[in-house]
């Protein structure tokens, strides 16, 4: 089955240091830690790696501060009655500063499908969707500038024949097979984070395959399941020109009574 590809912008990211390649992803209250037991953050700006399992209900204050809870605000001491202000000698008018070019937090997914059955190859679907994704991040468009990956996030899966033990092996090795081949295409193996999931994140259509079906039958529509994610996250400079600040319209002069 070919490839699904599907690429969404997102309004919030933030980045920093990345934790090592190699390392098993692991997923605490809606956000990716590492071995450490820190929030994973993406190169160069400072926003936290969500899983999939992340709700508003589990922000924390490190990654989502406007999200939680604030403390009421403390009174106003009472006012103090103001004393007559010194007039300020005349400085001559400050020249002012360029504006920095405005940046857009960017947030790209692709589910690589059809794997084959009990292997961990990519198909040649995989392949050319996945190279057609990566190279939609580095070609400029209207609207942005190429994309400065900050992290990538790859995540395999598997169907649900098997054991959850030999499926969890087989999800990783996914997960490898992928991530080296994106290596190879350029990207710094510092901003790759890997996972397996098993069976555990199934395709939602896939719960109409019945196990009493044929063994081939049910092979063959599980295969949505046999797949691998990889969510990239990252910032690129905004190309929209600003619009023009709208200027008050002229209200007409009142005429005089007579």
């Amino acid at each position: 089955m070919r490839s699904t590809l599907r690429i969404t912008l997102a309004s919030a990211f933030v980045a920093a240091a990345f934790a090592p390649a190699l390392a098993s992803a692991q997923a605490k209250d809606g956000y990716l830690t590492d071995t450490a037991g820190g929030v994973v953050k993406a190169q160069g700006a400072g926003v936290c790696v969500r899983t999939s399992q992340w709700t508003p209900a589990l922000a924390i204050a490190e990654c989502d501060p406007d999200l939680v809870k604030k403390p009421a605000p403390k009174a106003a001491p009472a006012p103090q009655k103001a004393k007559p202000e010194a007039k300020p000698e005349a400085k001559p008018e400050a020249k002012p500063k360029p504006k920095k070019p405005q940046m857009l937090n960017i947030e790209e997914k692709i589910e690589l499908q059809g794997m084959e059955f009990n292997k961990a190859e990519m198909t040649a679907d995989n392949k050319a969707d996945l190279d057609k994704f990566l190279g939609a991040l580095a070609k400029p468009t209207k609207a942005r500038a190429p994309v400065q990956i900050g992290a990538v996030v790859v995540t395999g899966h598997t169907d649900r024949i098997g054991s959850l033990k030999y499926n969890m092996k087989l999800s990783e090795r996914r997960a490898v097979v992928v991530k080296d081949y994106i290596v190879s295409k350029g990207v710094d193996s510092k901003l790759i984070f890997w996972e397996g999931k098993g069976p555990k994140q199934p395709i939602p259509v896939t719960k109409f395959c019945d196990n009493k079906m044929k063994r081939k039958q049910l092979i063959e529509c599980l295969s949505p399941n046999r797949r691998v994610t990889v969510e990239v996250v990252g910032r690129a400079q905004s190309l929209a020109k600003p619009k023009p600040e709208a200027k008050p319209e002229a209200k007409p002069e009142a005429k005089p009574k007579p």
